[in-house]
This record gives structure tokens, sequence and C-alpha cells, in this order.
């Protein structure tokens, strides 16, 4: 095999991790990627704004917004106006979300930080810097994208 269809095999091999992992966490617990994001924010510290979740996962609002939408339909979140400031919106986990939770496992993004931070700095940014020339090679450094290892649309149920 050339070197460039090994990169290619491996670029595949993490694609099919997500697109495997993100199926399971879908089938098991019956949540996307940013969903348990925005669970497990909400769970740190109930009673938080959309756009503090939004800050702490880096998605925007309108995207954090949109998925409360549907988490709140299937009771998994509740919004509750503060009674201090009509003009900001609490979000808490009902039961169902805390029971959801609490079975969900880690995130692929969190699993791979955890991996990612015990390496040597140096080993961390030779790795950056060639997943961002790859990303620039494939006509994607202007893509907007958020730090969530999703396939598909952040907003699918």
């Amino acid at each position: 095999m050339t070197k460039d269809e090994e990169l290619l095999v491996a670029l595949r091999k993490i694609i099919r991790a997500i697109d495997m992992h993100s199926r399971k966490l879908n089938k098991d617990v019956g949540l996307t990627g940013p969903q348990l994001m925005i669970l497990q924010n909400v769970g740190r510290s109930g009673g938080v704004m959309v756009k503090e979740i939004a800050e702490t996962i880096n998605l925007s609002s309108a995207t954090v917004t949109s998925v409360l939408d549907r988490m709140e339909a299937r009771e998994l979140v509740t919004r509750v106006r503060s009674t201090v400031d009509k003009r900001k919106v609490e979000v808490y986990l009902t039961d169902s979300g805390k029971a959801a939770l609490a079975t969900a496992p880690l995130p692929l993004q969190e699993n791979f930080t955890n991996k990612f931070n015990e390496l040597e700095d140096w080993e961390q940014s030779q790795m950056v810097a060639t997943l961002q020339r790859i990303a620039t090679m494939m006509n994607a450094q202007n893509v907007d994208a958020a730090p969530v290892l999703e396939v598909g649309s952040l907003l699918e149920s």
C-alpha cells in the first residue's frame, strides 16, 4: 500500500470509529453526542443558562437551543424562567435526564481528550499541525466545526 493509501485508510478508520460510537450511543441510550454533552453540562451545574452551555461545549446558542428543544420534548431537561431576571432561562435535568446521564458512556471526544492529554507536549503539537495540514489538503480549513466527535448533523434527534 502506498503512503497516501495508508493515510486514507487511517482517516477512514477514524470516520468509522466516530460513526460506530455515535450509533452505539444512540442505540444504547437514545442520545446523540451533543445531547450527551449538554446533559453532562447541565448535570454538573443545574440551573445553567443556554449561553453558558454553548460557551462550555463550543456550539452556538442557536444550536444548543435547537438540541434543548428536542431534549425537552423527550422530557430529559426542563427550562425555567428566572424569577429574578425574566430574560434568563435556566436549564435543569429531569429525573429521566438524570437516569439517561447515569447510564450513558463517556462521549468519544472525552475518551480521546483523556488519551491525548497523556501525550508529551511536542507530540500533541505535531498531531495538531498534521491534522490541520490534512484539513487544508482536503479544502476543509474554512469548514465550521465544533470539537464534537459526531457524525451527521448536530441537530438530529
